[in-house]
C-alpha cells in the first residue's frame, strides 16, 4: 500500500487577496520596485500570511485518475495526486498510462523563454520502469532528485538508477551509469546515464543532478549552496526546450522550491520584476500544492532577494573595473 503522510487541511475558504496577486505599473524600475516590496513582506510578515491563504489544491480542478483502484498503489502518499488536466499521459507502458506527475509550464515575462518541467514524485520500487519511460517518451535530458533515498530512517525515493559501471534493463530500455561525483563540499552528487531505447536501439545522454545537504524537515541554512545548486541546473538546461525532471519526495515541496528559484533567477536577469506569489499561483494551478509550507516559502524568497542583491553587487563591482 501507499505510505502514509501528514494531512493537509484546506483553509476554510478560497481566498486569493486581488490586490497583491495583480501587479502595479510597470514602471523601469519594476524588479528594484518588486525586491523592496519583497524585503518589507519577509520583514513584516505579510509575505507568509499572504501565502497562506492561497489554496493548495485549485478547487476547480480533478484528480480523478489518480484515485482509479488501478492506480492508488502507484502514489507515494495518498493525498499527493497530479491534476488530470495536467498529468503526463504515458504511452507505452506495461502497466497503463498514469504515472504521479503533471507538466508545469513556467513563462518568463518580457522573454520568449519558457522553461518546461515535469513535477513528480520520488519513484516507487514498483514505478520506477514508469519514471523511465516517461524519460524516455518525453525526451528528457535532465533529472533533478531533491531529496535522499532514506531521511529520518524514513524511505523518501526509491534508488532508481544503476550504480557505476552497471546497467539497468527493462522491457523498453536500457539504462547505464557511466559517471558518479560528489562535490567537495559532498552536497551535490552529479551523474551521467546512457539511456537505450530498446525498439530503435538510439541512445541519449541523460544528467542526473541529486541535492544531497537539504536537511530533513527542514530548509538550508543559507540560500549560497541552494543559489549555487539552481545555477548548476541552469547551466545544463541552458538551450533546451525539453523538459526537466523534478522530484523530491511527494513532488511539491522541495521540487517548488527549485521551480520558483530557477523562474525568479530567469526574472531577475531578465529586468523583470519578481512576485513570488504569482509564482507559486500559477505553479499551483498545473500541480497541487507546489511549495509545500510556510518555511519553504519564506526560505525560497529569502533566497531571491539574496540573489538579487548579489545581482546589484557584481554590477557595482564590473563598473570599478571598467
Amino acid at each position: 500500500m501507499y505510505a502514509e503522510m501528514d494531512e493537509y487541511e484546506e483553509p476554510p475558504y478560497q481566498y486569493v487577496p486581488v490586490g497583491d496577486m495583480q501587479r502595479p505599473p510597470s514602471p523601469e524600475n519594476a524588479l528594484e520596485q518588486s525586491m523592496l516590496l519583497l524585503a518589507d513582506g519577509l520583514a513584516s510578515g505579510a509575505l507568509i500570511a499572504r501565502y497562506e491563504m492561497l489554496y493548495r489544491k485549485h478547487p476547480e480542478l480533478t484528480c480523478d485518475v489518480s484515485s482509479e483502484a488501478k492506480n492508488v498503489n502507484k502514489n507515494r502518499y495518498r493525498d499527493i495526486s497530479p491534476y488530470d488536466t495536467t498529468r503526463v499521459i504515458l504511452k507505452n507502458a506495461a502497466s497503463g498510462d498514469y504515472i504521479n506527475a503533471n507538466y508545469v509550464n513556467m513563462k518568463i515575462n518580457g522573454t520568449d523563454i519558457t522553461n518546461n518541467y515535469i513535477a513528480t514524485q520520488g519513484p516507487l520500487q514498483s514505478t520506477s520502469e514508469d519514471f523511465w519511460q516517461m524519460v524516455l517518451e518525453e525526451n528528457c535530458n535532465l533529472i533533478v532528485m531533491l531529496t535522499t533515498i532514506v531521511e529520518r530512517g524514513r524511505a523518501k525515493c526509491h534508488k532508481y538508477w544503476p550504480n557505476p559501471g552497471e546497467c539497468l534493463t527493462m522491457e523498453n530500455m536500457i539504462v547505464n551509469c557511466i559517471r558518479e561525483e560528489t562535490d567537495a563540499a559532498e552536497s551535490f552528487v552529479f551523474r551521467d546515464f546512457i539511456l537505450t531505447d530498446v525498439q530503435n536501439n538510439s541512445e541519449r545522454q541523460i544528467k542526473h543532478m541529486q541535492y544531497v545537504a537539504w536537511p530533513d524537515h527542514g530548509v538550508p541554512d543559507s540560500p549560497a549552496q541552494f543559489l549555487s545548486f539552481t545555477e548548476k541546473v541552469r547551466e545544463v538546461r541552458k538551450g533546451d526546450p525539453s523538459p526537466v525532471v523534478v522530484h523530491c519526495s511527494a513532488g511539491i515541496g522541495r521540487t517548488g522550491v527549485l521551480v520558483l528559484m530557477e523562474t525568479a533567477l530567469c526574472l531577475i536577469e531578465s529586468g523583470e520584476p519578481v512576485y513570488p506569489l504569482e509564482i507559486v499561483k500559477t505553479m499551483r494551478e498545473q500541480r497541487a500544492m507546489m511549495i509545500q509550507n510556510a518555511s519553504q516559502y519564506r526560505f525560497v524568497c529569502e533566497s531571491v532577494h539574496s540573489a538579487y542583491l548579489q545581482t546589484i553587487d557584481d554590477a557595482q563591482e564590473a563598473k570599478l573595473f571598467r
